[in-house]
């Protein structure tokens, strides 16, 4: 625990006495001002509301990534999973006919279950093909997307809209916000998803067997665990939270699916740099998720006050996630799926 802790530690003091730094002279001072008011600033605090709901997916596809990687499971298709969970609640939330009720429980319940199946695909395919689940779920990003893009750019498009993005699903149905905030309580769903992983992990038995497979498979399979069905729920498991997150971010804030809503972004990628960047730590994943919110809002109202391209936080981010490569081949090397 004391050397993971040391790993988070390190590019948490970078980044402290880098701000440090930057406060030390006027016009640096002047960046870091227009950086923390487009994070968390704004008339009646809109930037942190935006940064709010930012997080929330962010924390949600973390969290996604995170229960895979706990046990072992390098599955980087979350992008994949993500999206066509939105897609299928989208489709739920606009061609259903039933109450408003109704229609948001299924658009919720359909899109986990169809990013729980597109991630048991990976497995299916790295079972059946020896093809490494690093590989297959990676791959498997490509088609969901595209098969997403097809449909809101051709047979669901709201033409008369004018752009690329499927008819608004039933109003009533949509999660309600905040009272005077663009924050719908989407965030809530989310939090507690995060929360359930995060307790259920170390209090459960079947945290604990995830936890046992990760750090060995021949121990787990020694000790009379069920791997093979461990790491089909996993995958599941982890693309049902992916599912989840693409319908909160369509029946919260977008009311519809938009082309490239969940891409364009990398919701699904900093949210593996912010798992990587916690040491695959449970509860100190949704901090290392809201760093990542913070910087992308930030560097937007940085740019807007005082002219610094947003793109410095993007290249920022890179320099971290550059950093956790290395950190990353260390603390997953021999953790891929072979011989479950």
């Amino acid at each position: 625990m004391t050397r993971t802790l040391r790993k988070v530690a390190l590019p948490i003091g970078v980044v402290a006495l880098g701000l440090v730094l930057l406060l030390a002279f006027a016009p640096t001072r002047e960046a870091v001002l227009a950086f923390v008011n487009g994070a968390f600033g704004g008339r009646n605090n809109f930037n942190l509301y935006s940064t709010l709901s930012r997080f929330a997916i962010l924390l949600g596809v973390a969290m996604s990534v995170l229960v895979s990687f706990r046990a072992g499971l390098l599955n980087i298709g979350a992008e994949g999973q993500l999206v066509l969970g939105g897609l299928t609640a989208a489709m739920i939330g606009v061609y259903l006919p039933a109450p408003p009720l109704v229609v948001t429980v299924s658009a919720l319940l359909g899109a986990m279950v169809v990013a729980a199946l597109w991630a048991m695909l990976a497995g299916l395919i790295e079972r059946a093909t020896n093809v490494p689940l690093l590989i297959g779920s990676l791959l498997l990003n490509y088609p969901a997307v595209y098969l997403a893009s097809y449909f809101v750019s051709h047979p669901f498009r709201d033409v008369n809209s004018g752009a690329t993005q499927s008819f608004r699903i039933l109003r009533e149905a949509g999660l309600p916000r905040f009272t005077g905030t663009i924050l719908d309580y989407g965030i809530v769903l989310i939090g507690i998803t995060a929360l359930l992983v995060i307790v259920l992990e170390r209090t459960s038995v079947f945290g604990y067997r995830v936890r046992m497979q990760g750090y060995s498979v021949g121990f787990a399979r020694a000790s009379g665990f069920p791997t093979r069905r461990l790491y089909y729920r996993t995958l599941m498991i982890s693309g049902a939270i992916a599912g989840m997150t693409g319908f909160v971010a369509v029946f919260g804030m977008n009311q519809r699916f938009i082309d490239g809503m969940l891409t364009a972004p990398l919701y699904a990628w900093t949210g593996i740099a912010a798992v990587l960047m916690a040491a695959i730590i449970p509860w100190v994943t949704p901090i290392t998720a809201f760093f990542f919110a913070a910087l992308a809002t930030g560097a937007i109202g940085m740019e807007r006050s005082v002219g610094i391209p947003r793109e410095v936080g993007q290249i920022i981010q890179a320099i971290i996630v550059l950093y956790l490569s290395g950190v990353a081949g260390k603390m997953l090397s021999g953790r891929d799926g072979k011989g479950r």
